[in-house]
């Protein structure tokens, strides 16, 4: 079954490849949506794609990457999106 999330990502997470790792978790799954850096200094975007691939990509979020801090991560349902092709990183 499909799934889009939203989500949330604070604490150290600018500075520190937060995007760049959360886009190859997400290709590496085979999701599409966004990830950006937030005005509040931390990290979010949506992810689409099944519900067990969703939850593998929130588990490596929990994470981060080598030198990131995760406080608080956050995740809402979404209307699923059609046509999406790839996960990017916006700037």
């Amino acid at each position: 079954m499909s799934q889009r999330i939203s989500f949330i990502v604070t604490g150290k997470v600018q500075g520190v490849g937060f995007r760049m790792f959360t886009k190859s978790r997400a290709n590496e799954l085979g999701l599409t949506g966004f990830v950006e850096n937030a005005a509040h200094g931390g990290v979010e975007g949506e992810a689409q794609g099944p519900s067990d691939k969703i939850q593998t990509l929130i588990d490596a979020l929990q994470q981060g990457p080598r030198g990131s801090r995760v406080d608080k991560l956050e995740q809402n349902d979404r209307d699923l999106h059609e046509g999406e092709r790839s996960f990017v990183v916006r700037h």
